[in-house]
């Protein structure tokens, strides 16, 4: 099977500086997970993870640079356009601290997400860029 670790530029980023554009199509495999870009959802060992739109958002933002530091404001252009009025501090907290636990992760014991203090996050496995669905029964 093809692989690769990039990020073709074939979306948009909303126009938001630094952020670059995810692919529409295909997956992506980390761990026992794979996202399916297309119709924008996680699953586990080919069960669906159920996610909320912002944490969905959070997740690709970490996801498109694997092994580098993500902003906290990198996040928050992300999820929240100019003009949005919400605490944004506590919101970026909430938002990460639910991609953990749909992920099974801790910040004590970081298995996918760091944190990197003052700094932002930092998805720390490697990320596979896959054409076709990954085998989700064990034969693949």
């Amino acid at each position: 099977m093809n692989t690769e670790m990039v990020f073709p530029r074939e979306r948009t980023n909303g126009g938001v500086p630094g952020v670059p554009a995810v692919p529409t199509s295909g997956y992506l495999r980390f761990g026992t997970f794979h996202v399916d870009l297309k119709r924008e959802e996680l699953f586990k060992d080919g069960t669906r993870v159920r996610l909320p739109g912002k944490v969905y958002q959070a997740l690709l933002a970490l996801l498109e640079k694997p092994g580098e530091v993500v902003s906290r404001e990198a996040l928050r252009q992300r999820l929240w356009p100019e003009g949005t009025h919400v605490n944004y501090d506590a919101n970026v907290n909430t938002t990460v601290n639910k991609l953990r636990q749909a992920l099974g992760d801790t910040p004590e014991e970081p298995k996918y997400v760091e944190t990197i203090p003052r700094q932002g996050y930092s998805f720390v496995v490697a990320v596979e860029k896959l054409a076709l669905p990954p085998h989700t029964n064990g034969n693949g």
